[in-house]
């Protein structure tokens, strides 16, 4: 604990520092309370896509002995040609925001090409599009995560230090200027009965 002084000046500045304190404190509460309540939104949407993915992957297994036909499937045959992302704002965190991606098609023979090929390839749009999504989502949450750190740092600073060390303050120095104010009295009395005396 830094040493104050015990004057009218610094009793002052205390106290504007502990009604700064207690002024700030409920918006770092309302905002971790938000980043929490979004943290656990951001969460659920997450375990959203996973089941989804999993429902995808499930109904993919029909496929798989297919995708094993060289001849016939190209890995190459989609690919990302770019993710849409736009920034949000929660609480004052930037966060990206996942708004769909483009996907380029290698040509190929349609004539000559099975006719599962087409529905594959949407189904692997699709698990691209979740995979990335939820990748966003991931970026969204760390982004939270760390917000959420900071700010439960700045609250705790304020409950458990800022404010009772100013409390502490504010009575230290109110007992050292009550105890000078009735020095002064005491000594103020003492002096008047002085006077008097030898004023008989």
């Amino acid at each position: 604990m830094a040493k104050i002084k015990l004057t009218k000046n610094e009793l002052k500045k205390q106290k504007d520092a502990l009604k700064m304190f207690r002024r700030y404190l409920p918006t770092l509460m309302l905002k971790k309370q938000q980043l929490q309540a979004e943290i656990r939104t951001t969460e659920a949407r997450i375990r959203e896509l996973q089941q989804q993915r999993h429902y995808l992957d499930e109904s993919f297994k029909v496929w798989i002995a297919v995708f094993g036909e060289k001849a016939v499937f190209n890995p190459g045959i989609l690919t990302i040609s770019r993710v849409k992302t736009t920034q949000g704002n929660i609480a004052g965190v930037p966060i990206p925001i996942f708004e769909g991606a483009d996907f380029e098609i290698a040509a190929y023979d349609l004539v000559h090409t099975a006719l599962w090929l087409d529905a594959a390839v949407n189904r692997m749009k699709q698990v691209l599009l979740l995979d990335l999504e939820a990748q966003t989502l991931e970026e969204q949450r760390s982004a939270l995560d760390q917000e959420l750190r900071v700010t439960t740092q700045r609250v705790n600073l304020f409950e458990k230090v800022k404010i009772p060390e100013t409390r502490g303050n504010i009575k230290k120095i109110q007992i050292f200027l009550g105890d000078q104010q009735t020095a002064a009295v005491v000594r103020g009395k003492i002096a008047k009965r002085g006077m008097e005396r030898v004023a008989k």
